[in-house]
């Protein structure tokens, strides 16, 4: 029951992030061109997420064949995620369904952060703790980004705190789900789906936020280093993170191997 309540309250975080980036919008004036440096540095933070915590862990795992094929799944289902979307979205003809693209390419977003905690969860607690991390400031510059586009398009400020406050509902039911599918799973699956979050953030990272952020205003030397500096972010946040939790602190150091491994030093002391 306690990591029933843990995964709930690592999953809470990405949502309230969200929220707070948008409660940022909404009260701070917004420009294109920091809009675009927020989704360049969120860009980053995902990328270093999948990078130094998710495909270390697969890598060390699982079979490369493996890895190929989920992380491609995981690429393949956020592509069909958004075809889906705009089909539906673009056959009702009117002028909201430009917000409700936005507000279900958000939520799937969300709910891709909520699957890669649960299945962390299921793999060890530092590593859920340290993806939640990243994920918080992710989702910041991305909340920001949402309100931002729907104050853009004078959707009512009630709407847009509704639209806010229902982010969170969608990363707690994925990682559950996750969780409760994967707790008592044999090793191989949880790393498996590891790996297919890994691909469905990084097709995130790579055609959404940045293809939104090129939309935004266009790049110039500032959005390549708020990239950089997103990624170094995450990367200085996973060490400080794993170093505090007890474990080693450098990039992709495979927090749940480590553990196991002391785990198996102190039995056999």
């Amino acid at each position: 029951m306690n990591n029933l309540w843990l995964v709930i309250g690592l999953a809470l975080l990405p949502g309230l992030g969200n929220l707070a980036g948008g409660m940022v919008a909404e009260f701070v004036r917004t420009t294109p061109r920091l809009l675009n440096l927020a989704l360049h540095a969120a860009s980053g933070i995902v990328i270093g997420v999948v990078a130094i915590e998710l495909m270390p862990e697969a890598l060390d795992n699982l079979a490369g064949w493996w890895i190929a094929v989920s992380f491609a799944a995981g690429g393949a289902a956020y592509v069909g995620a958004e075809t889906l979307i705009e089909r539906v979205t673009s056959g009702g003809g009117r002028g909201g369904s430009p917000m409700w693209m936005i507000y279900v390419a958000v939520a799937v977003d969300l709910s891709g952060d909520g699957l890669m905690i649960g299945s962390g969860s299921a793999v060890a607690t530092s590593l859920a703790i340290v993806l939640a991390a990243g994920q918080v400031l992710a989702d910041f510059p991305e909340g920001y980004s949402v309100v931002a586009n729907l104050r853009e398009k004078k959707v009512s400020r009630g709407r847009r705190i509704l639209v806010s406050l229902s982010f969170p509902l969608y990363c707690i039911g994925a990682a559950l789900i996750a969780w409760f599918l994967l707790r008592n799973a044999p090793d191989a699956a949880k790393y498996v789906a590891l790996s297919f979050v890994a691909g469905l953030l990084t097709v995130a990272a790579v055609e959404d936020m940045l293809e939104e952020a090129h939309e935004a205003a266009g790049d110039t030397r500032s959005s390549t280093l708020a990239f950089v500096c997103g990624f170094a972010l995450f990367a200085l946040v996973s060490a400080g993170l794993s170093s505090l939790l007890g474990k080693d602190g450098s990039p992709g150091g495979g927090t749940a191997g480590i553990s196991t491994l002391k785990d198996q030093m102190i039995y056999a002391s």
